[in-house]
């Protein structure tokens, strides 16, 4: 057993002194955004509750599932996440094998197409005229045909197949008489759940926190996601609808305009919460497989 030196004991204390310090700065808005959620505006406003729930309140939770706009958007979210993360998982599937293929002709040259397109687009105007074109203006389907494949996450996906799964068990398939199609269903996809895991995390969290597609070709509130109803809340501060203007006291409003903000924020951070304990064991090993080997 090696003994550690002083400067490598007193090299240890200070990272953990930083990753300490690292985790109090992460942990701390999230635990006061909860706690503040559940406590009675009053003490939030003066500034009297720090970190845990005073004075439990649970009347902001009670306007945001009577509000129609929050359900509504809530919803939206749920079905643009759920189908979204689908299409993108299978269009990632379908371009990352191929392209991990030795014997696929030409997979250089499409990869390097795929690439150009990382870093050169035609723009907000011409890509809003080619959606207005296509007639997916103010529609569901404009929330999941623009970003059905992140090619940041094909490169990801096509080497972790190149460098985690043999090629000779995609020949010995082969040699036994299985087509791509089962070579990809039964042997690369159930050696993958790593990757595939990072995949579904990667993309349901990033639709999941779109916006900016939805503000700029939606139209209709009814199909607002999530996340532009938190915008009007939260940055417009239009939460007339949840509070009763005509009979109660401007003090009073404000206080409870308060404590709704700090609600729709837990409300709308609870799947993402519940499903990341879910991937976190595939998490590290299916990006940093897939990340650095070239």
């Amino acid at each position: 057993m090696l003994l550690e030196s002083r400067g490598d004991r007193i090299f240890n204390v200070m990272i953990y002194i930083v990753l300490s310090l690292v985790t109090v700065i992460v942990l701390y808005p999230l635990v006061f955004v909860l706690s503040a959620s559940f406590s009675d505006p009053q003490t939030v406003l003066r500034g009297e509750m720090l970190l845990w729930p005073k004075g439990i309140n649970l009347n902001s939770y009670v306007k945001i599932f009577q509000n129609h706009d929050i359900l509504t958007g809530y919803s939206n979210t749920l079905l643009y996440t759920s189908i979204g993360t689908l299409i993108n998982l299978v269009m990632t599937i379908l371009g990352a094998y191929p392209l991990s293929r030795k014997d696929f002709v030409g997979r250089n040259a499409i990869m390097a197409l795929f690439v150009f397109t990382m870093f050169f687009g035609g723009g907000l105007i011409p890509t809003y005229l080619l959606i207005k074109d296509l007639g997916m203006l103010n529609s569901f389907w404009v929330m999941i045909i623009p970003n059905a494949v992140s090619i940041y996450n094909i490169i990801i996906m096509r080497t972790f197949f190149q460098q985690s799964i043999p090629y000779e068990l995609q020949e010995a398939a082969t040699i036994d008489g299985c087509s791509n199609i089962q070579i990809l269903s039964r042997i690369i996809l159930p050696l993958s759940m790593p990757i595939i895991a990072v995949m579904i995390l990667f993309y349901a969290v990033s639709h999941w926190n779109a916006f900016f597609n939805a503000l700029l070709y939606l139209s209709d509130k009814d199909k607002f996601p999530l996340q532009l109803i938190l915008r009007e809340i939260l940055i417009q501060g239009q939460t007339s609808d949840m509070v009763k203007m005509s009979t109660e006291s401007a003090i009073k409003q404000q206080r409870e305009v308060e404590g709704i903000k700090y609600a729709v924020l837990v409300v709308a951070n609870i799947p993402v919460l519940i499903l990341y304990p879910f991937l976190q064991r595939y998490f590290v090993k299916g990006v940093m497989i897939g990340a650095i080997k070239g």
